[in-house]
């Protein structure tokens, strides 16, 4: 059988960019279990109220979700249990300093297979304030009406 090669998406988390200013990110491994994989797989995972800690100089996924595995009998793994992200010691050091002394999180943005593994982009973020997402919104409708205006103009549709 040929190995995968490439990135395939499992899971998104689109509304940590909204929530969210991200500062740098990570490609983390995760440890898993058989049947955890075999659901990825299947593209059962959620994102939505994951969040990564730092313990013991370890990193942690908590609230991930992952769906049973429908064919998994006895052994199958609890969908919500917390899974050890798998990263280098200088690069969990710098997590360690940058969580404590700035108050930022750590926020999983998306979960995808890179050549058959399975790997996390975790995110050092920043949580935004309300009037920062509507500043970010009303930026993102006048680009878009602007875009839509210069369609118009140039199909020769000038109003």
């Amino acid at each position: 059988m040929p190995k995968e090669q490439g990135r395939k998406a499992i899971a998104t988390n689109r509304k940590a960019r909204h929530d969210y200013s991200i500062v740098d990110t990570y490609e983390c491994g995760v440890v898993l279990m058989g049947t955890e994989v075999k659901s990825l797989r299947a593209g059962r995972a959620s994102l939505v109220d994951a969040f990564a800690t730092v313990d013991d100089g370890e990193v942690w996924l908590r609230g991930l979700h992952i769906t049973e595995y429908e064919m998994g009998t006895w052994t199958n793994h609890e969908p919500r249990r917390n899974r050890k992200l798998l990263l280098h010691k200088s690069e969990i050091l710098k997590l360690i300093g940058k969580t404590k002394e700035s108050g930022l999180s750590l926020v999983p943005l998306s979960m995808y297979f890179k050549d058959g593994k399975v790997k996390v982009e975790l995110a050092l973020a920043k949580g935004k304030k309300s009037w920062d997402k509507r500043q970010a919104l009303a930026k993102k409708d006048a680009e878009r009406e602007a875009s839509r205006a210069m369609g118009r103009w140039a199909k020769g549709r000038r109003d």
